[in-house]
């Protein structure tokens, strides 16, 4: 393993080769002035810089059998790209070190979606629950006994193809279940789940491929502008586990254009991407997401989305009447921002996420007396913002990370260790297989001083077992590389020096960072592959997602086969696989 200095003198060289790189326009064509007629948002700021595929004797394994990433590459997750050392199958055996199974479930009932999943923890007359879902799929589990884990309900619209446009069973039209934060709310007594509303990310209407993509099909971009759906929010009361449980209290519209955000119509095109992913709330008064309010907010570079997400703030005070407070976002994110826009060395390569993907990363509330809070942007970097008057969100610093593509640059921050240590960890995640981009490094940052972050810092590279006859996971088949830590929404207060990251091939991988200067991997869990219902063209996507219950000391590992339940005593403490001594309602910090 390279000390910590060589890794970060390494980072070092790469990035300046890579944003080299960037620089040098492509050849893949001119984008047709026929695109830039149609649709002003369309960032034509830069002439096209499109990576080119990276040449096969470039990358690969080197005599000391570790992997060289390509150092740039075009966005591509449909293709394989074979290597000599790769396995000609995928592994479907598992490792482990450190770690314990407890429990195992694998099917569709504990597969929502093989590719993403999110999840949430309610408690309720003594039992434990929780949520798997995305969007029309979804399903409730009692965990309560870990060993012994019933579905007690199952939400689709496998009846109607999917489609989202159409009503059934369980689904009114347009409707689905976002990306959520369940929280306890003292005023109303019960829990509160707000849900987020957006733009469809894999979508029919554009493809990642040039002809396709929304640099040359206005009529496809036209098509995506005019489609009908909630961009924005639901407020629900949860007054039971399943959906009929439910009370709705708002639909909040993000769309500025909106003469009423409490009063939109549904029914109709909005405009702007919604809120992605989770929002952060704590149940009190302030909450904060990542949102594209309109169509001017259009400088990202990736082939099929339209929109380049800032932030905003919102009053919950009354969860039933949310009030928009501020809206932040970067210089270069907007139509007409093209000078700042053009100084990022991504513009025109037709390929960088641009933008938030999830909202900001506060390591202390508001209302506790916290003052910072960290965006990760994507292609721009991270910022440090000042959110003490959540109505005037204002910059503190800014850092711009090494650019990465392809692949997610900066997705995720861990903030749970910066109260005690100064330092968060700051990722993207990788979109391809076979480590056909750069490695996504988990970057650890120095806050201490929120003026002026500086990076430290990388957490090691995971590496798999001598039994696994293979000496670096890129090797392994499928995507290799974080994912996220997690979520706040964990019950329990989260213990100090523990970091677990869903690592795709790599299972979930957790990280001692008791001592920053010396990162290490103590334990991990590495499932096979597959499972028995996996379709075939989620065979790469593995592990993708960790949720620990910090107050029972259970990981839950989320993977494209199902649900594991996992226990550490040496990582996480003693487990508690029976009912927890008491429930779970706000998050702890």
């Amino acid at each position: 393993m390279r000390s910590l200095r060589t890794r970060a003198t390494l980072a070092t060289a790469v990035a300046a080769a890579t944003a080299a790189t960037l620089l040098v326009p492509g050849s893949s064509g001119a984008t047709t002035a026929a695109a830039t007629a149609a649709d002003p948002h369309i960032p034509e700021v830069c002439a096209d810089r499109r990576p080119e595929p990276a040449d096969p004797g470039a990358y690969g394994m080197q005599l000391d059998d570790s992997f060289r990433h390509p150092a740039l590459t075009p966005v591509d997750e449909g293709h394989e790209h074979s290597f000599p050392g790769r396995n000609k199958e995928y592994d479907t055996r598992s490792y482990i070190k450190n770690m314990k199974v407890e429990a195992a479930y694998e099917g569709a009932d504990f597969t929502p979606d093989p590719f993403h999943t999110w999840q949430n923890i309610v408690d309720f007359d003594g039992r434990r629950y929780m949520f798997q879902y995305d969007r029309s799929e979804g399903r409730v589990y009692d965990i309560t006994d870990v060993k012994k884990v019933k579905v007690v309900e199952r939400m689709s619209r496998d009846d109607v193809d999917g489609d989202e446009t159409r009503a059934n069973g369980t689904w009114a039209a347009h409707d689905y279940w976002g990306a959520s934060t369940i929280q306890w709310n003292k005023k109303l007594g019960a829990y509160v789940m707000v849900q987020s509303f957006e733009s469809k990310r894999q979508i029919q209407e554009l493809g990642d491929d040039p002809a396709h993509d929304k640099y040359s099909n206005p009529d496809g971009v036209r098509k995506l502008r005019e489609k009908p759906g909630l961009k924005g929010f639901k407020v629900f009361r949860l007054d039971g586990p399943r959906k009929k449980d439910w009370k709705l209290l708002a639909t909040v519209s993000t769309d500025a254009t909106q003469k009423d955000p409490l009063g939109s119509d549904p029914g109709t095109a909005q405009q702007g991407s919604g809120s992605l992913d989770t929002p952060y709330w704590t149940g009190e008064r302030y909450m904060f997401i990542a949102t594209a309010p309109d169509d001017t907010y259009s400088r990202t570079e990736y082939p099929t989305n339209l929109h380049s997400a800032g932030y905003q703030s919102w009053d919950m005070d009354d969860p039933a009447h949310p009030k928009l407070l501020d809206t932040w976002h970067l210089p270069g994110q907007r139509t007409g921002e093209d000078a700042a826009y053009r100084k990022n060395p991504r513009c025109g390569n037709r390929t960088s996420w641009m933008g938030a993907r999830m909202p900001l990363f506060v390591p202390r509330p508001v209302e506790q007396g916290g003052r910072y809070a960290f965006a990760a942007m994507g292609g721009y970097g991270l910022t440090v913002l000042d959110i003490s008057d959540p109505a005037d969100m204002k910059t503190v610093s800014h850092l711009d990370l090494p650019p990465s593509v392809s692949g997610t640059e900066g997705d995720n921050i861990d903030v749970s260790q910066y109260e005690r240590t100064g330092i968060v960890y700051y990722s993207g995640y990788p979109l391809t297989e076979d480590c056909y981009e750069p490695y996504k490094d988990v970057y650890q940052i120095d806050a201490k001083d929120p003026k002026n972050p500086r990076v430290v810092g990388v957490l090691p590279r995971p590496t798999p077992p001598p039994s696994a006859g293979i000496s670096d996971f890129c090797q392994r088949r499928g995507s290799f590389g974080p994912k996220r830590t997690g979520s706040y929404t964990n019950p329990g207060r989260h213990t100090p020096g523990v970091l677990g990251y869903g690592f795709y091939n790599a299972g979930v991988q957790f990280f001692d960072v008791s001592d920053p200067a010396s990162p290490k991997i103590d334990a991990y869990f590495v499932p096979k592959a597959y499972g028995t219902g996996t379709p075939d063209y989620a065979y790469g996507n593995q592990t993708h997602g960790v949720y620990v219950e910090w107050d029972r000391n259970i990981a839950w590992v989320l993977t494209n086969h199902g649900i594991y339940a996992l226990s550490s005593p040496k990582v996480l403490g003693r487990p508690d696989l029976d009912r927890p001594e008491k429930p779970f309602r706000t998050s702890e910090f």
